[in-house]
């Protein structure tokens, strides 16, 4: 196996060399005052190369991608050793889905719903049907060539017919729920397995008709996300106790439930029935394991690259692979050794990705993305990778280290410039995924992240992390129903601008988006207040000695009097809110394609630059400001630009 540290520093290498234009120190960084919206392009923000999913055909495994654009199929010949086709996919933002029917691969993928077939003879691609849903999470080929989709939201299956074209819903296999994120097929039925309220689902191929075959003992569970069938069993994944459940098709009673025993375990990712044997991946911890159905055999394989979820487990040629975003290993069970692949050593394609943050320390800025962070120093241009398992959602920098917010696992990780990785300092719990905020609170010392429930979940959290003793405090509720979106910290208050959107796939439960105040020393919330009339989200939170200042998520900046508890002055600036930063008395936000400067005295705003298309992942717009309050950082389309101020 490949020590972690060295395959990292060889992907990332192997990444930048190949992808990355020499950049020169920015004469954005000259000395002397540049005129208000000067932009200096430094880039590509974040290069990177994700896997998503992947499907054999012959010796050839077609690797699909995550966030590139366009998404790239690239094809890996494993008698050469090396990628040796790239087909593009032209819409979506990611490819989770793969299957194959014969000699073809079928592509699916998310925001929007659009299947491609790949003709693996021809080398052409083409795309072959659309749908309304948002992602296509999930796909199965049966025996006589059939596509089976789950998809999302709500939960529904689809089948697709390659002789003829054609589509026909089978509706909701767990009326109400919003995924369906497994799916299998054989002869006689579809298999789907359904969240964020676990099923799972046996549907009659020629009827419709539906039966639940989940045991009770585990029909409390969150997921079943992941699923491998053979000729007599099923194997699903469960989530959120990390969990394996391997039933019989004809007699589902008869079943076993296997834990996963990693520390901290909470999902089973990946699922493959072979050889008598279940394979399975678990997450965080990246371990991957295996269970012998006949006896009840349970073997902990090991851990191919800590902490990677692995999208996929395939077998060919008497050997097991597992796809995980930053590469592939390969397991000999005739030896037992893995070895860990990178996809990009082998020529799959390196391009610039949809970025989710990005933060200045006033020597660098690192920009956010899948596994981990691109960092640019801004004297000399030079871009790194940081790698980290999952996504940097929310960072900033405090008494010169460094904060992420990573999703999954709602985790905490710091840096220190100049090491080659970040330390994990924490996760979460309390069923929470995804960071929203990070604040530091100078009167205390502490460091404040919010954080967003699983799908399916209620009630955000509040997460106060002491950085001198190691101390985590998870407050969950903080805001009852909602989940904390923006943070700010003063004098030993940090105060809390929330959304109305609990986990994902929720319907919202309240109304109106809060403002609050929770006192870090007595750890409650003192006030609550609703700023704008039926603000469904408070994107972004600043303060001054003097007031408070949020914007919605509709765009709307209001200023508020802490004292008062009262709402002062609004002012529509945008259609769609972002990030909000101070400079003394001046704001800025920015939506999509403008940044907006806001004068705090008049309350007026106007345009400072536009036509930048920024392309971020979900849509909406971030922006960070230099430390020397003399810059913005920001996106035109995917590359980084500093904006002069």
């Amino acid at each position: 196996m490949i020590p972690r540290r060295r395959f990292l520093q060889a992907a990332a290498a192997t990444a930048a060399v190949t992808s990355l234009p020499a950049l020169t120190p920015t004469p954005a960084l000259a000395a002397g005052r540049e005129r208000e919206g000067t932009i200096t392009d430094l880039g590509p923000a974040s290069v990177t190369s994700p896997l998503g999913n992947a499907e054999f055909v012959g010796d050839v495994l077609y690797l699909g991608s995550r966030g590139l654009a366009p998404n790239v199929v690239g094809a890996w010949d494993l008698g050469q050793d090396k990628v040796t086709a790239h087909f593009d996919i032209t819409s979506g933002v990611g490819i989770w889905a793969m299957c194959k029917v014969g000699t073809d691969v079928y592509v699916g993928t998310h925001s929007r719903s659009d299947l491609y077939r790949i003709d693996t003879l021809t080398g052409t691609t083409t795309k072959v049907a659309e749908y309304p849903d948002p992602y296509i999470w999930t796909m199965a080929s049966s025996p006589d060539g059939k596509v089976y989709l789950g998809t999302s939201q709500p939960g529904r299956v689809v089948e697709y017919d390659p002789a003829t074209g054609a589509s026909r819903d089978l509706g909701q296999p767990a009326p109400g729920e919003s995924y369906v994120r497994s799916i299998q097929a054989d002869d006689t039925h579809v298999y789907a397995g359904v969240g964020s309220n676990a099923h799972l689902v046996a549907i009659d191929r020629r009827t419709g008709d539906k039966r639940e075959l989940l045991p009770a003992e585990v029909a409390d569970r969150d997921w079943v996300s992941s699923m491998s069938i053979s000729a007599t069993h099923i194997a699903g994944g469960m989530n959120s106790l990390g969990e394996l459940i391997v039933l019989e098709k004809t007699n589902p009673a008869a079943y076993q439930v296997v834990k996963a025993t990693a520390p901290g375990e909470k999902y089973v990712v990946s699922v493959l029935i072979h050889d008598g044997w279940v394979y399975f991946a678990g997450r965080p911890s990246g371990t991957f394991y295996r269970y012998r159905i006949e006896d009840g055999t349970y073997e902990v394989l090991g851990v191919p690259f800590p902490e990677a979820q692995t999208v996929r487990i395939l077998e060919h040629g008497g050997r097991i692979y597992g796809v995980q975003e930053p590469g592939v290993f390969v397991y000999d069970p005739a030896t037992g050794g893995i070895e860990y692949v990178s996809h990009v050593a082998k020529g799959f394609k390196a391009a610039p990705e949809e970025p989710m943050s990005v933060h200045s320390d006033g020597e660098r800025v690192y920009v956010g993305g899948k596994g981990g962070c691109d960092v640019h120093d801004l004297a000399s241009g030079e871009v790194t990778r940081l790698p980290i398992p999952g996504e940097p959602k929310t960072i900033m920098t405090a008494n010169g280290i460094t904060y992420l917010g990573v999703y999954t696992q709602a985790a905490l990780y710091s840096h220190r410039a100049g090491d080659a990785e970040a330390e994990l300092l924490l996760r979460t719990g309390h069923n929470q995924d995804r960071p929203k905020d990070l604040c530091h609170d100078r009167a205390t010392g502490l460091i404040v992240m919010s954080t967003q429930p699983e799908p399916g979940h209620q009630n955000g959290a509040l997460d106060v992390y002491d950085p001198r003793s190691g101390r985590l405090d998870t407050y969950r509720p903080v805001v009852e129903r909602q989940t904390v979106f923006a943070l700010t910290a003063r004098l030993g208050t940090v105060y809390l601008g929330t959304s109305t959107q609990e986990g994902l796939g929720s319907p919202p439960v309240t109304s109106t988006a809060r403002l609050a105040a929770f006192d870090l020393r007595r750890r409650e919330v003192t006030w609550e207040a609703e700023p704008v009339a039926g603000a469904t989200s408070i994107t972004s939170l600043k303060h001054t000695a003097l007031a408070l200042y949020g914007i919605t998520g509709d765009g709307v900046l209001f200023e508020f009097d802490p004292r008062r508890r009262k709402v002062t002055r609004t002012l529509k600036v945008c259609d769609r809110g972002g990030d909000l930063v101070l400079s003394g008395t001046k704001a800025y936000t920015s939506d999509e394609d403008a940044v907006y400067k806001v004068d705090l005295i008049a309350f007026t705003a106007r345009k400072i630059v536009d036509g930048l298309a920024s392309d971020w992942f979900g849509g909406g717009s971030r922006i960070t400001i230099d430390p020397s309050r003399k810059a913005l950082y920001g996106l035109k389309g995917r590359n980084l630009i500093r904006i002069a101020i």
